[in-house]
């Protein structure tokens, strides 16, 4: 056996070992957190490692679904040391099974690192692995029912929605009102189709503030020129853009009075904590294949989301 495969008489030794794979981007991860849970459970005995990206890896590891969290940093074509180095540690992992639920064209790569010899059990759709998830419609699959398909294809069935009782965070010290409601007005920056217009954000945040709710916007570093559109016309909003973690997002969305926002990852975590969510969908993007899951979520869908009316927007609100 060559030295970038032997494995450590502790790891030989040891329990079962399982990676799982998923690198992101939020959404995604707010998705597969059932799938976390189900391996978890069917899994109880293994060490389970997950290899996600950095952006994950804090969030991840609080969960409790895994004994290890590795970072995986996305090595380019043109990085072959990297590569070489990825294999080394998928290699010397000692996994008896991977669950492959990013399923892209980069993590059929990393099937392929682990040759040659024999390869652990793969549950997937890379070339040639022992669980394949074979259904030639995947694509066209909302990701809870393709992960759920491709989980039953391994053996683990009855795969729960999300729980996220375990996320804790102090999200006092933002300092909002009792009640208050999240916005969340940004999406993918080259693909503008998604967004309902800032006015139109900012309208709504004045009846809220109205009503005695006080709204409140989320978002990345990238969405303050965003969030100041909206506040510059808006009568009363807090702005939390650059300010929340992952966890704040779901803690904030556990305690609000509800949410309104685009087709978008927080709002995939924020539907997943149960906060009462309205997400708003143009020609851009299919809610049957992307839209959040929660125990309360309305999809609002116009072509052309400036079609969207206040109105609609307000009258599909069921606030806490």
């Amino acid at each position: 056996m060559s030295p970038d495969t032997t494995m450590s008489p502790e790891v030989a030794k040891g329990p079962d070992r399982i990676l799982v794979i998923k690198l992101g981007a939020l959404g995604d991860i707010a998705l597969a957190l059932g799938p976390f849970k189900a391996i978890r459970r069917d899994h109880s005995r293994a060490h389970i490692t997950l290899l996600t990206t950095a952006a994950f890896a804090d969030f991840t590891a609080a969960s409790g679904y895994f004994d290890d969290v590795w970072i995986d940093d996305r090595p380019a074509l043109c990085q072959p040391g990297r590569w070489l180095g990825l294999r080394k540690r998928l290699r010397g992992g000692g996994f008896r099974r991977v669950y492959d639920l990013q399923t892209s064209d980069r993590t059929g790569w990393y099937f392929r690192l682990m040759a040659p010899g024999p390869r652990p059990e793969w549950s997937g759709i890379a070339a040639g692995c022992s669980h394949p998830h074979d259904n030639p419609d995947r694509d066209f699959m909302h990701s809870i029912e393709r992960q759920d398909e491709q989980l039953a294809a391994a053996g683990i069935t009855d795969v729960p929605a999300a729980d996220l009782a375990w996320v804790a965070a102090d999200t006092a010290r933002f300092n909002l009102a009792p009640r208050y409601m999240l916005l969340v007005p940004s999406a993918a920056s080259h693909r503008p189709a998604k967004r309902w217009p800032a006015a139109k954000f900012a309208e709504l945040a004045g009846r809220l503030a109205g009503d005695g709710v006080e709204p409140a916007i989320l978002g990345g570093q990238g969405d303050r020129a965003l969030a100041n559109e909206i506040k510059a016309a808006a009568v009363a909003i807090r702005d939390l853009t650059g300010l929340t973690t992952i966890a704040d997002i779901a803690v904030l969305a556990r305690n609000a009075a509800g949410a309104v926002g685009n087709d978008t990852g927080p709002m995939h975590m924020i539907a997943a904590a149960g906060c009462p969510s309205v997400v708003l969908f143009s020609a851009d993007s299919d809610p049957a294949l992307a839209a959040p899951r929660g125990p309360v979520v309305t999809v609002l869908r116009h072509d052309a989301l400036g079609d969207l009316s206040i109105d609609e927007v307000v009258s599909a609100l069921s606030l806490r």
